[in-house]
């Protein structure tokens, strides 16, 4: 590929104490920064009392509520997903046929979420999980994962359009380019394209950007986790090892 140059329970403080917003995030409902906006909106008590102010610290003594339910720190789960297209990524939407949390569905005691977003169309190394410190760290905008997607095309990739997508476009909002690009088994419709740029459908866009159509999108590599062996629809938990690799943030 060518490339362009140039401990599962929440962490506990010396006293015993966690901050509030991570015992929130390591129940399993969300991220840290999503726990501050409920923490800010009002929908988290601890023993009985509305906390509105962020940096509060509790022990596992303490009752805390979110939206009138207790939480609790929970076994961390990582599980990766191989998405089929035509599912959304996301826990629950009234308007969307099928989500991905269907592909999972009773097999799994922990209430676990997706790891940032494939649209519906795309297909490939989906995390989820109950962690929501790792979730954080991987979905955070300066901290941009490595992903590898394999792309199909309507048609043959030019040799300028491949010049260009690796010294960088500019598209509607902002520059971006890609870390590295290839032709796929010598078919100059299908590349495979590495990036560090999570914006919105970004890999779709470069390409319509040029006039090309993306027929298929398939994540191959995500944060060092890969689908090998796991058949489209197919999940399974992460090993040991691919769970101490995301703690360490030892991925690229």
């Amino acid at each position: 590929m060518r490339s362009r140059r140039p401990k599962n329970n929440p962490e506990k403080t010396n006293d015993g104490t966690v901050r509030l917003n991570k015992f929130i995030s390591n129940s399993g409902i969300c991220s840290r920064r999503e726990a501050d906006e409920y923490i800010t909106a009002g929908l988290v008590t601890v023993n009985g009392e509305v906390v509105t102010q962020l940096g509060v610290k509790v022990t596992y003594n303490d009752e805390i509520r979110f939206n009138g339910e207790r939480l609790k720190g929970e076994e961390k789960v990582y599980i990766l997903l191989n998405k089929p297209k035509d599912y959304v990524t996301t826990m629950s939407d009234p308007n969307a046929e099928r989500t991905v949390m269907e592909l999972i569905e009773g097999k799994c005691s922990q209430r676990v979420y997706p790891v940032g977003r494939l649209d519906k169309m795309t297909t490939g190394v989906l995390l989820l999980t109950n962690d929501g410190e790792i979730a954080e760290r991987l979905t955070h905008p300066s901290n941009n994962q490595k992903k590898i997607y394999h792309v199909f095309l309507d048609k043959n990739l030019s040799g300028i359009d491949f010049d260009n997508i690796l010294k960088g476009l500019t598209l509607e909002d902002g520059p971006v380019h890609a870390d590295a690009l290839s032709y796929v088994d010598g078919e100059k419709d299908q590349v495979g394209l590495e990036i560090h740029s999570g914006r919105n459908r970004v890999v779709r866009r470069i390409f319509e950007h040029l006039g090309y159509k993306v027929k298929k999108l398939d994540r191959v590599f995500f944060a060092g986790l890969t689908k090998k062996n796991l058949r489209r629809g197919q999940w399974r938990f992460l090993t040991e090892q691919e769970v101490a690799m995301l703690r360490m943030g030892a991925y690229e």
